[in-house]
């Protein structure tokens, strides 16, 4: 099964069922974050959030595996592999996605939760692709905190002090 998995390349470095894992976790923690999203009725709901956070997940997993790959063949490129690369390529991608999502209209800015939104699930694909369940969990959970209770606290106390100064 392994070789049939790699898909005509090497067996990958992982166990196939460690890379599975990684990339189910992210997906799941991304979903989390875009169901908020969803039934908020935001555009980047449920499935942009899930696929933001494995991508960015797959980009990690690949890059650990092509980093061993090369470690294993004792290539002279090794010096100019540097997986840190990868970790800023997501981020530059996903905040490009995420400006996307943010629309001003006059003085008005919406979007702006649902694009640091995008960005957290690539954070959390980035955790979970790299193996950290625990930054990626304790990541999830900090987003839903921020954009679930914070976003009461807004409604209740803060809209209503805004509307006061108009």
């Amino acid at each position: 099964m392994e070789d049939l998995l790699a898909l005509g390349g090497n067996p990958t470095h992982e166990p196939f069922a460690l890379i599975a894992v990684r990339l189910l976790v992210a997906a799941v923690l991304g979903a989390l974050i875009g169901l908020e999203r969803e039934i908020k009725k935001h555009p980047a709901g449920l499935r942009t959030h899930m696929l933001v956070s494995t991508a960015a997940a797959s980009f990690t997993i690949m890059t650990f595996e092509i980093y061993h790959e090369m470690v294993d063949l004792d290539a002279d490129t090794i010096a100019r592999l540097d997986p840190i690369r990868v970790i800023e390529a997501v981020t530059a991608g996903v905040a490009f996605l995420a400006a996307g999502a943010i629309i001003r209209s006059g003085t008005d800015i919406k979007g702006l939760t649902t694009g640091a939104g995008l960005w957290m699930a690539g954070a959390i694909g980035v955790a979970a692709g790299s193996g950290f369940f625990s930054v990626a969990v304790l990541a999830t959970v900090l987003a839903l905190v921020i954009t679930m209770v914070l976003g009461q606290f807004e409604k209740r106390f803060l809209e209503n002090k805004h509307k006061d100064k108009r």
